[in-house]
């Protein structure tokens, strides 16, 4: 089959994905075999090729927006069944014994394992998941739209939850890339006044279409104060700014799984005040459901840019460089 795999951490404007053509995966005993119909490109994706993460020592499929069908069941699994459709993310198995497991918070397993950087993922015509932590798509969403939920959709979610935004009130989001866009949806229909600061004019027109209150370039001073803001953006000097957007008692929650270093900050105007600092990691199953389920009531419509598989370099390098509108999907 047809992988698009890196060997060695380099920047992606060197085109480090290769086609390669390797043996097809099968299923072991409790994992589904996915023909792949649609993955979704990802910053995280790029901190994998780039070496921002810790590169695994071995040639990896990258990729854990993955969307598909089932085309094999290993031993023991009776749910779900061949050509049922499914999808894939980022958090691939934990354990299920640790104190983090059994309390409710998986994404913190030690022994966690994640699609696309561990475990080979979705850049490629099959694809290989525990059925546990395989999700069904719902029928309102097609193979290109439902790709982008799976961690753009799913972390945006959970950063939501970690703000603590109350309907009613005022949330600030700093940066608007794939997650941002979904996000901002997802808090529009439950009532949150939304205010954006983003680099780039395409991602500004995009989030006053999808109804921010307000949009401003990325070094702008929001013009209120918010309840809540997500940084988004993997960069640690939007930190100070976004603290001192907040209102006393605020919560600002950093969503990236890689940023730059946060500045120096003074007590007073940054973190005084009960103003709460929170950082999210991974996500649980639970998220993942609660998500899915809440998009397709609203419905969600992520805007997305398909590319074929064999484009994924230039699907990233235009990622990198926030040439992509809303998010990017690899169509085999």
């Amino acid at each position: 089959m047809l992988a698009m795999r890196v060997h060695a951490p380099a920047p992606i404007g060197t085109a480090p994905l290769r086609a390669d053509e390797v043996p097809e995966p099968g299923p072991g005993p409790g994992e589904l075999l996915v023909r792949v119909h649609a993955c979704g490109v990802c910053r995280t994706d790029l901190h994998v090729i780039e070496g921002d993460l810790a590169f695994p020592g071995h040639p990896v499929v990258p990729g854990h927006q993955v969307v598909g069908v089932v085309a094999a069941r290993g031993a023991g699994v009776g749910e779900p069944r061949e050509g049922e459709r499914v999808g894939i993310a980022w958090l691939r198995s934990t354990c299920g014994v640790c104190t983090y497991c059994r309390a409710g918070r998986e994404n913190l397993c030690e022994s966690a394992r994640f699609t696309g950087w561990t475990d080979d993922g979705g850049y490629a015509e099959l694809a290989v998941v525990p059925a546990a932590f395989a999700y069904r798509i719902p029928e309102a969403f097609s193979d290109v739209e439902a790709a982008p939920l799976l961690c753009a959709g799913i972390i945006g979610y959970r950063a939501l939850r970690r703000s603590a935004v109350k309907p009613g009130q005022r949330l600030g989001l700093y940066g608007f890339g794939s997650s941002a866009h979904v996000t901002l949806q997802v808090a529009l229909h439950r009532g949150v006044e939304v205010f954006v600061a983003t680099r780039g004019e395409k991602h500004r027109a995009l989030a006053r279409e999808l109804g921010a209150a307000w949009v401003g370039a990325a070094d702008d001073a929001l013009p209120v104060k918010v309840d809540s803001a997500i940084v988004f953006a993997p960069a640690g000097e939007l930190v100070p700014p976004a603290l001192r957007s907040l209102e006393k008692g605020g919560t600002l929650a950093l969503a990236g799984i890689h940023m730059s270093d946060v500045p120096a900050m003074g007590y007073e105007p940054h973190l005084f005040y009960e103003k709460n600092l929170t950082s999210v990691t991974a996500n649980t199953r639970e998220d993942g459901r609660d998500l899915l389920r809440e998009a397709a009531e609203i419905p969600i419509r992520p805007r997305t840019e398909v590319f074929a598989l064999r484009d994924a370099n230039e699907a990233l390098r235009r990622l990198k460089s926030d040439g992509i509108r809303g998010s990017g999907v690899l169509v085999p």
